[in-house]
């Protein structure tokens, strides 16, 4: 536990540090980049001592209302510190030579300090112990990534993101206050151990707690319909934060689910809601990443897909448990735990290659890519190497998690008889069906991006990133990697993580899935060496071309960029085969007609569709309502002053009728 402290308080003295070398870029940049190694490595020690340990506990006297502040370190909580700290080492790294060789040259210090900060605060809502640390922890992450999304405020589309994500977060912390203030009240305390030795809740308390975790940690976390700052600050914010909000900061947010249900009784809904709402959030996100042309966006999209798929584990592994299956939840909670480091993985790493691209190329815009491979060679290979395991192909990272998933709904098929078993049969085809177009919409950004013709001259002239970025992605393929050959790695971990959720027989369960594991790990092993031999066989023989007169071409002599598929039109026929027209984006088109056509216009709106139909009439609706009161702020101090003791007037004899009444 003392490393842990240490941790912090190195995170936070470098994040000062470089502040103050805010008039030196590189040296700042340093600074902050040191002390987010140096504090990583040092909270990664406890963590991964503490998968193997039990739970160790700080506490200060403090006059806080009802209770002492306490920090603690747990299985639950080392799980998650491993991608906390590990993707904010890696990411920390890149960051440097990713803020230097950007075109914001002032507010490096700055950018670096809250850097080191959020990955602060990220941890202190990992080992909090009591309702006031874990708040200030939360709002200190939602702060600090509303400062760095907000970093290139110039543009407007940066603005908006900010705010959306900075009132996203808001809303969910109050909805997480409304909760503490009933458990509070329940136990007559603060602590968590308080909360845990409470009287058990009423059916109708427990699910208004449960439901009040699942808006505030959902919101955070990116389950689909609070999911719409997602795609909003990943696609703006540098590429080294959006990394780790999408590997790291929306796992707090799952964390903060998992550890508030801790305090109640399981009931027998969890795991069925738990697995609608990941189908929700798989389906939503896939079919929403498949539609996008920026490269971000579909990676933030695939975020909310992935975290559907760690949501799915999560509701077998409670089905399991509740209906007496404790090998049923075992696939469940081996397949979230292990989807949960493996998408911090896999998705960091991609979220660098899209950095190397921006950095390279000057966009993320797909329809102004193509033919990167040929002027990135390195970035080209680690992102298809990243979108093949995001995917789930065989035989990367990705297809274990899945692997698992498709095994416990089998199992729950067999083990239930009736409408149960039929639902998790169809859950199986629906998740191959979500895997699929996952395939479909990593082949479409890889290809549309890397293969083919320049579509620009920006693309044409693009350079290859240097190695203070290409480093860091290299690390994340070599974990995504590690995890394919080796998967059985993570069982222990997941055992752990599993043991605290939901027993030590689940835990038990987890361990015996280590020798399937490794099959799978050699299985793929076997793949990898057969492609690299046939890979080595094909190179030994190309030779080189002999100049030849060409055949008959079609007429298409001189192929062009114009004659490659775009973006859109790549998944066009699966969007309309199989996405209602609510999910499809909004299109305007006036087709060329008559015998000398003018141009023609085709024009697709990409937004989300819940932000376009829902969030943006309604707060549109509530503003030009609250407008109307606009004559309350007269701009006058008096005046507010007035306001100011009318309300403390109104509360004193609010407060004295009630004393009253109740007498």
């Amino acid at each position: 536990m003392d490393l842990l402290l240490a941790s912090l308080a190195v995170l936070a003295l470098s994040a000062l540090l470089a502040v103050a070398l805010s008039p030196w870029p590189r040296w700042a940049t340093a600074a902050g980049a040191a002390g987010a190694l140096v504090g990583c490595a040092l909270g990664l020690w406890p963590a991964v001592a503490a998968l193997s340990g039990g739970e160790s506990r700080l506490g200060w006297s403090w006059p806080a209302p009802y209770g002492e502040l306490a920090l603690g370190l747990d299985r639950l909580s080392a799980f998650f510190l491993v991608p906390v700290f590990g993707l904010a080492a890696v990411t920390a790294l890149y960051g440097r030579g990713y803020l230097l060789g950007g075109k914001r040259k002032v507010g490096l210090g700055a950018a670096a300090c809250f850097f080191n900060l959020l990955t602060a605060s990220m941890a202190l809502v990992v080992v909090a112990r009591d309702a006031f640390t874990f708040l200030v922890g939360w709002e200190l992450v939602t702060l600090t990534s509303f400062l760095l999304v907000s970093f290139e405020h110039e543009e407007a589309e940066v603005r908006r993101a900010g705010w959306v994500y900075l009132i996203a977060g808001h809303v969910g912390g109050l909805a997480l206050m409304a909760l503490f203030g009933v458990l509070i009240r329940q136990s007559g305390d603060i602590s968590f151990a308080a909360f845990q030795r409470m009287p058990p809740p009423d059916a109708l308390l427990a699910a208004t707690v449960a439901l009040l975790a699942a808006f505030a940690c959902g919101m955070k976390a990116g389950f689909v319909p609070l999911h719409v700052w997602l795609p909003e600050a990943h696609a703006a914010a540098p590429s080294h934060l959006s990394a780790v909000m999408s590997g790291a900061s929306i796992k707090v947010g799952l964390y903060g689910l998992l550890r508030l249900l801790l305090f109640l009784p399981a009931a027998r809904w969890w795991g069925p809601s738990l697995i609608l709402l990941g189908f929700a959030c798989a389906a939503y996100g896939i079919s929403q990443a498949l539609q996008q042309r920026d490269f971000k966006r579909v990676l933030a999209y695939s975020s909310v897909e992935n975290m559907g798929l760690i949501l799915i584990g999560l509701g077998i592994a409670w089905w399991g448990n509740a209906t007496g299956s404790p090998a049923l939840a075992a696939l469940g909670a081996l397949a979230a735990g292990f989807h949960i480091w493996s998408h911090a993985l896999m998705k960091g790493l991609l979220f660098l290659c899209a950095g190397s691209v921006l950095h390279g190329a000057g966009t993320r815009d797909l329809e102004r890519m193509g033919g990167l491979a040929r002027h990135m060679p390195a970035t080209a290979a680690l992102a298809l190497f990243g979108s093949v395991a995001i995917a789930g192909l065989p035989p990367l990272n990705g297809f274990v998690s899945e692997w698992l998933l498709l095994r416990g709904l089998f199992a729950g098929s067999l083990s239930r008889l009736g409408a149960p078993g039929i639902a998790a049969l169809l859950g199986m085809g629906a998740l191959a069906l979500i895997g699929a177009l996952a395939s479909l919409c990593f082949v479409r950004l890889a290809g549309i991006s890397l293969l083919g013709n320049a579509r620009t001259e920006a693309a044409a002239r693009a350079h290859e990133s240097g190695s203070g970025l290409l480093v860091p992605m290299a690390l994340l393929a070599a974990g995504c990697a590690a995890l394919s050959l080796w998967p059985s790695l993570a069982v222990a971990p997941a055992s752990a993580f599993a043991g605290q959720l939901f027993g030590g027989a689940v835990a038990t369960g987890v361990n015996a899935l280590a020798p399937s594991l490794s099959t799978l790990g050699a299985a793929s092993a076997v793949v990898v060496a057969a492609a690299a031999a046939v890979y080595a066989l094909l190179l030994a023989r190309v030779r080189k071309p002999s100049a030849r007169p060409l055949t008959w071409d079609c007429g298409y002599a001189a192929p062009s960029a114009r004659m490659q598929y775009t973006a859109r039109s790549f998944a066009q026929l699966a969007a309309e085969l199989l996405f209602p027209a609510a999910l499809r984006p909004r299109t305007k088109e006036a087709r060329p007609e008559g015998l000398f056509p003018a141009r023609g216009l085709f024009a697709a709106e990409d937004s989300d569709p819940l932000t376009r139909r829902w969030y943006e009439p309604f707060f549109t609706r509530w503003a030009e309502r609250f407008a109307a009161l606009r004559w309350v702020q007269q701009g006058v101090v008096h005046a507010y002053l007035f306001y100011i003791l009318a309300v403390v007037v109104v509360a004193l004899g609010w407060s004295a009728l009630q004393g009253w009444w109740v007498r």
